[in-house]
């Protein structure tokens, strides 16, 4: 029986024990894009056997594990104070969250106690289960498109298996909004409020699979590295200047809200960010400064970005 490449479905569920399967349901459905899956991902092991006769030795799978990426459209619940159906990503990537009912959904990064998920790959009638995924994601945000969140998953191997997905229910995603003007406000950048043709982050996880004897099948995140750039139409030097900012040692504010209503507001926040090397680049003939970054954290840690549903 022919298998349709379009009837793709994934459900995204938080383990309440990591590793163990959550059993996500038709309603834990998220809507993405760019869905693709290695169903077996391993270390390959030659037996190097040595034979009167040329040819390969067969091979031996360790560290099996299923990788799984997607992209999700940046857009809220579409009611405050709940969070969006990609919520459990977001926990299995290294964040928190803290709600305040009818009002917002804030993530920030964490250093342990990372959630792990549950995700069920549909292709077509063939089920692939991910469980104790951890992951990484990135935001990509330029004029004139719609911004998405990508994420990278790994976790440990099941069979798979022949089942339907059955009926799934979308919601708690809203349709999004343009990167543009007047979807998109509060832009600022060390307090320079320029004019943004886009925007780039990346939490930049490090994620290790592990099967050690006498212990479990694990995905760990062993580190962050957050970073990304901002793209800006040049100021002069008098109005902004980057590059002294570059070459010293004083760190910023970078922050941006994407949204107009309740329940579909988004807004990146970082306190300390570091620029590291400006560069011009031409975008349609006019001189745009593109700027890296990293987010760093302050002293008590943790806190060097957040993203906050409203």
């Amino acid at each position: 029986m022919t298998q349709d490449s379009k009837k793709q479905v994934i459900l995204i569920k938080t383990e309440a024990t990591p590793g163990t399967d959550a059993t996500p349901t038709g309603s834990d459905a998220v809507l993405v894009k760019s869905l693709e899956i290695t169903p077996v991902s391993s270390d390959t092991v030659s037996r190097n056997l040595l034979r009167p006769y040329f040819g390969n030795s067969p091979m031996l799978l360790a560290n099996t594990k299923v990788e799984v990426s997607f992209e999700v459209e940046l857009a809220g619940s579409g009611t405050a104070g709940t969070a969006p159906r990609y919520g459990p990503a977001l926990l299995a990537s290294g964040l928190a969250a803290t709600t305040v009912a009818s009002t917002s959904v804030t993530y920030w990064p964490v250093s342990d106690n990372f959630s792990t998920a549950t995700i069920y790959f549909h292709a077509d009638k063939i089920r692939h289960i991910v469980t104790g995924a951890r992951g990484s994601f990135s935001i990509s945000a330029k004029v004139g498109e719609v911004p998405t969140i990508k994420f990278q998953f790994t976790g440990q191997y099941n069979s798979p298996t022949d089942a339907s997905s059955g009926a799934v229910t979308y919601s708690n995603q809203i349709d999004p909004l343009i990167f543009r003007q007047g979807n998109t406000s509060a832009f600022s950048i060390f307090g320079y409020s320029g004019a943004m043709s886009s925007f780039e982050f990346d939490i930049a996880n490090e994620i290790v699979y592990r099967e050690l004897i006498g212990g479990t099948k694990e995905t760990k995140i062993t580190g962050r590295m957050p970073a990304g750039t901002v793209m800006i139409e040049a100021p002069t030097i008098a109005a902004k200047d980057f590059y002294s900012i570059a070459v010293g040692s004083a760190t910023g504010a970078l922050t941006f809200l994407h949204g107009t209503t309740a329940g579909n507001k988004f807004t990146f926040n970082s306190s300390t960010v570091d620029v590291t090397a400006p560069k011009y680049q031409d975008e349609n003939g006019i001189l745009h400064l593109s700027i890296p970054y990293v987010a760093v954290p302050t002293t008590v840690g943790n806190d060097e970005f957040s993203l906050a549903f409203t």
